[in-house]
């Protein structure tokens, strides 16, 4: 096959080099591959259509493209069940630039799907009995879809076996599964938890005849977490993965579920998102998760005693209720550690509007320094992160090229995501390995960097 560069492409399809460069990274230009610091295209090669356009999005729905771990998990069905699978689902993962600790306390967030996640390849099994086993996790877990365990036997499938239940009590269930699923990335902080439910009970719902609604879809999947696994999360991450776009910005008020999907601004610089995992996964049911949520609870339960405040409109006493200046006037009264629970709670209030508005403006800079305020402030305030987070976490704000980084996730373990340079991918990514592996040489062979996009959400 022939090739031509970047240069040529961009004299032949009179598109800048830039953007040439950006559409072979993310996968647009078929065939397209990496020589050295060098792009070579294929020269019969197609221009590629513009994204915006109703032609674009018509070859985006009908293309079949799928990863290594999609392509896997069918093969892995296939060896197990010596069959093909009736249906294949995809959940995208997450990340959450800003509003980090703050969707129990029904703040406001910001949010991308990405463009890798959660894999499964299932079957109809007619006596409703699930089976379903994961690449990730030995034990193949198996229940009856209307007599599931009411306890949790402390595994991977608690997640799915929640999911049932909650499902199960709006829907009656009669069609079980066989099933193979299968994760892109290393487990943590990328809302893998809820990206497994979500694509778990689109494969039920497919199978019985239920056609969820987002807010339903939504909700179940936040109850499997709280009711049956003992995670007092909010509905960040579902709803990042349900509602999300490709190329825009989640902005999302918690209060009252109202969102805006922000178009990234014509203007502003290229990006992509890195992610950094540690080398260590965790566990929200086993970690303090749940601790700090009851520490930002019981800062608004002090500050409207303090202050003579009603009980509030919301279901549970939170920060949401509570105005900035009574916290300002009381704040000094409350246990030192629910005000630092609750200085974090309001001043990512505030950066998360903030971040909208410069996300809106084209202003990547302004985004990305708001990130890694964020950043700090969990650290400072919310008073989480492990060693080995805290310090990829010092390593990005250090690393040329990055916009703005910040733990995914609860920070307990598990990885951070920035906001990256795509022009200075290569030496961000040789520059934060070799500063962490220096820090712990012990984790060299789990460590890992990964780069991705932005995405759709789950399709319902």
């Amino acid at each position: 096959m022939e090739y031509i560069d970047v240069k040529e492409a961009s004299e032949l399809w009179n598109l800048s080099e830039r953007r040439i460069t950006a559409l072979c990274r993310n996968g647009r230009i078929p065939e397209a591959k990496k020589s050295g610091n060098q792009w070579l295209i294929p020269s019969n090669a197609k221009k590629p259509l513009d994204g915006r356009t109703k032609e674009a999005e018509q070859e985006a729905a009908t293309a079949f493209n799928p990863s290594d771990a999609g392509l896997s998990v069918i093969r892995k069905f296939e060896e197990t069940y010596k069959k093909s699978p009736a249906h294949t689902a995809f959940t995208p993962y997450r990340i959450c630039p800003l509003g980090a600790h703050s969707d129990h306390q029904l703040g406001k967030i910001t949010g991308f799907a990405i463009d890798k996640g959660i894999h499964i390849a299932y079957g109809p099994k007619m006596n409703g009995v699930v089976e379903i086993a994961s690449m990730q996790f030995p034990k193949r877990a198996q229940w009856h879809v209307s007599s599931t365990p009411e306890q949790k036997e402390n595994d991977w499938a608690d997640h799915l076996r929640g999911a049932t239940i909650a499902l199960n009590n709006r829907y009656p269930l009669r069609v079980g599964l066989c099933a193979i699923i299968n994760g892109e990335l290393p487990i943590g902080g990328l809302s893998s938890s809820a990206a497994v439910i979500i694509t778990f009970l689109s494969a039920l719902c497919k199978l019985n005849n239920i056609k969820l609604t987002e807010r339903e879809m939504i909700k179940i999947s936040k109850e499997a977490e709280n009711k049956y696994v003992g995670v007092s999360c909010g509905k960040l991450d579902q709803s990042c993965e349900v509602y999300c776009r490709k190329d825009n910005l989640l902005y999302m008020d918690l209060a009252d579920d109202s969102f805006e999907n922000i178009p990234t601004n014509p203007n502003m610089k290229p990006y992509e998102f890195a992610i950094f995992f540690s080398g260590l996964e965790r566990s929200l049911a086993g970690s303090k998760f749940n601790m700090r949520v009851d520490e930002c609870r019981s800062a608004a339960y002090a500050l409207k005693a303090f202050s003579g405040m009603e009980y509030g409109k919301f279901e549970e006493t939170n920060l949401r209720d509570v105005p900035y200046e009574v916290y300002l006037e009381y704040k000094d009264r409350i246990p030192e550690s629910w005000r630092k629970r609750a200085e974090h709670w309001y001043s990512e209030f505030r950066r998360v509007q903030e971040g909208a508005e410069a996300w809106r403006n084209g202003d990547i800079e302004k985004f990305g320094q708001l990130v890694f305020e964020s950043g700090r402030s969990s650290i400072c305030n919310y008073e989480t992160g492990s060693p080995e987070l805290k310090k990829l976490y010092e390593i990005m704000t250090e690393t040329d090229g990055i916009y703005g980084g910040r733990f995914s996730g609860a920070g307990f373990k598990g990885c951070c995501m920035a906001l990256i340079d795509p022009d200075k991918e290569e030496e961000i990514l040789r520059n934060v390995e070799a500063e962490y592996t220096k820090a712990f040489p012990n984790l060299k062979e789990k460590y890992s960097a990964h780069i991705c996009h932005s995405a759709n959400g789950v399709k319902l």
